[in-house]
């Protein structure tokens, strides 16, 4: 069954811009070579994380918006976990409300 997700991943701070982009730009390849198709994508950059994980106080945030097969999503996450650049990420089923708020949202960014 295909469903919209939005799915958030942490990178080490210790990647270069190239290494980032590179790094984004595999799951999103990963995405649509398994018949995903991508909704939105944004580069939050380096932010402060609420708390220490492995040691690192600063992570690359990345956000990818898509909709895929459901049975999809375990590939992604195995993906994730195979990856040592990748130190958290967070993949939900979106429901017609965070869609709706998600169009929103961009709306506002584009307006500015």
């Amino acid at each position: 069954m295909i469903k919209q997700y939005e799915t958030v991943f942490i990178a080490t701070p210790v990647l270069s811009d190239a290494q980032m982009k590179e790094a984004a730009q595999k799951y999103v390849n990963l995405i649509a070579s398994n018949g995903g198709e991508i909704v939105y994508e944004e580069d939050w950059g380096l932010k402060q994380l609420a708390y220490p994980i492995q040691k690192k106080t600063t992570g690359f945030y990345h956000l990818i918006e898509f909709r895929a097969d459901s049975q999809f999503i375990d590939t992604l996450e195995t993906q994730y976990r195979r990856d040592e650049r990748i130190i958290r990420f967070l993949t939900f089923a979106m429901d017609k409300d965070s869609i709706a708020y998600a169009e929103k949202r961009r709306a506002n960014k584009q307006s500015k």
